[in-house]
C-alpha cells in the first residue's frame, strides 16, 4: 500500500528510535494502516530516518504489543491493539524572551505578530514569557516554575541564550527557536544565515581593495553572533595566491561607551582597519556618530557594513536585507506546522538576504 507521506508526520531528531515509534504508533491509531505496516524500506523513506533506527522503533512496538514482528514478512498490526489518538490537552503557545516583544527589531516583531493572528485563527492562544537576562540558575527557577503553573501546548524561544536553549532541548515539549541554535543544541529554528553573509560582506571588501578590517559585535553569547563571527574568519582567510587580509573580531558590551573604547583601540594602532562589519543598527549609530567626532570620513577613511537592516537606512547604508513578508510568512508556515504536527525537524531554516550596496563602501585606489 503506497502512503503519501504528507499523511504522516515526521520524527524529530531527538530520541530519534522513540520519536519514530511514536510517530508509526500516531499513524496506525489514525488507522493508516489496517492490518501490516510497509516494509523498512518504505518506512526509512516515509519517517526520513535510518533503517536502525526502524529497527529499533519496531522493537519498542512489538514490546507495547501493537505489532508482530515476522522475518521476511510485512509486520503486522496486532488486532486491538491499535492505540486512540488524543487532541492536545492544551492551545497554548508560550513565547518565551528576555525582554518584551515591543522590544524586538521591527521585521522579529511584525513577523511575531502575523503568526499569532494565523495561530488564533486555529484555535491557539498565545502568551509572552518575560525571562530576563540573570544568572542560568535564576532563569531556570523561573522556567521550571512557570512550566508548572502553565500547561502549554508549545513553545517559542526568542533570542535565548545557550543554557535555556539547552534546557528546553531536554525536555519533550515541543519548541521553534526564532534565532539561531547554539552548536550542541538540536531544536527547530529559523533566522538569518547569519555565517554566509559575514562571509559575503568580507568578499565584497576584499574586491573593493579593503586588507585590514574589523567586525564590531556585542558579546552577548547569542549564537546568531557565534556564526557571525566564524563566517568574518573564513571570509579573510587565504584564497589561492591570496594571503588574505587582516580581519579581527572586536566584541563590546552594546553600549556607546563600550564602542567608544573598541573604537580607541582600534583607530590609535599604527595600521587602523579601512572598513568596518558592525552588527545590529543601534551599535553602527554609535560607530558613525563616533567616528564624526574623531573627523574620521564615511566612506572615504573608513568603509562600514551593516550586517543588520533598519528602516532608516534605505539606500544610504551598505547592508543586507530581506523582506518582512518574506520572514513573517516563512515563520508563520513553521509555527502551523510545529502546531498541527507537534514537532518540526531540528534541521535550520536559514535565510540568506540580499546585499544592498549603500553608500558607505569606496574602492581603495593601489596607494
Amino acid at each position: 500500500m503506497s502512503v503519501p507521506s504528507g499523511f504522516l508526520d515526521l520524527p524529530k531528531r531527538v530520541s530519534l528510535s522513540a520519536q519514530t515509534a511514536a510517530a508509526i504508533r500516531k499513524a496506525a491509531g489514525e488507522g493508516v494502516w489496517k492490518e501490516a505496516l510497509p516494509s523498512e524500506r518504505r518506512l526509512c523513506d516515509l519517517f526520513q530516518v535510518s533503517r536502525p533506527t526502524v529497527r529499533a522503533a519496531l522493537q519498542q512496538l512489538a514490546k507495547e504489543g501493537l505489532i508482530e514482528i515476522h522475518q521476511g514478512k510485512r509486520n503486522r498490526l496486532v488486532p486491538g491493539a491499535r492505540p486512540a489518538v488524543t487532541a492536545p490537552k492544551s492551545r497554548l503557545v508560550v513565547l518565551v524572551s528576555h525582554r518584551p516583544l515591543a522590544q524586538m527589531t521591527l521585521t522579529a516583531y511584525q513577523g511575531v505578530s502575523e503568526m499569532r493572528s494565523h495561530l488564533s485563527k486555529h484555535g491557539f492562544s498565545t502568551e509572552e514569557f518575560v525571562c530576563p537576562a540573570q544568572s542560568p540558575g535564576t532563569q531556570r527557577r523561573k522556567l521550571e516554575a512557570y512550566v508548572r503553573q502553565n500547561q502549554a501546548f508549545c513553545f517559542v524561544l526568542i533570542s535565548l541564550g545557550k543554557e535555556l536553549q539547552v534546557w528546553f532541548a531536554a525536555r519533550s515539549v515541543p519548541t521553534l527557536v526564532i534565532g539561531s541554535c547554539h552548536p550542541s543544541v538540536q531544536l527547530p529554528s529559523i533566522d538569518v544565515d547569519f555565517r554566509s553573509v559575514c562571509r559575503h560582506a568580507v568578499g565584497t571588501l576584499r574586491s573593493k581593495g579593503h586588507r585590514r578590517m574589523a567586525f564590531l559585535v556585542a558579546n552577548y553569547n547569542v549564537a546568531g553572533d557565534l556564526a557571525s563571527e566564524a563566517g568574518f574568519l573564513e571570509g579573510a582567510a587565504p584564497r589561492g595566491s591570496d594571503v588574505g587580509v587582516e580581519a579581527i573580531v572586536v566584541r563590546h558590551n552594546g553600549t556607546q561607551a563600550g564602542i567608544t573604547s573598541k573604537l580607541d583601540q582600534l583607530f590609535s594602532s599604527a595600521r587602523p582597519p579601512t572598513a568596518l562589519l558592525v552588527a545590529r543598527p543601534q551599535a553602527l549609530f554609535f560607530v558613525v556618530v563616533d567616528l564624526l567626532k574623531r573627523g574620521i570620513q564615511v566612506p572615504e577613511t573608513v568603509s562600514i557594513i551593516s550586517r543588520d537592516h533598519d528602516h532608516l537606512f534605505e539606500d544610504a547604508v551598505s547592508h543586507y536585507r530581506f523582506e518582512d513578508e518574506a520572514f513573517a510568512h516563512r515563520l508563520t508556515r513553521l509555527m502551523l506546522q510545529l502546531v498541527n504536527q507537534g514537532y518540526l525537524s531540528s534541521e535550520p531554516n536559514l535565510i540568506f538576504p540580499r546585499y544592498v550596496s549603500g553608500g558607505t563602501v569606496r574602492h581603495l585606489d593601489s596607494s
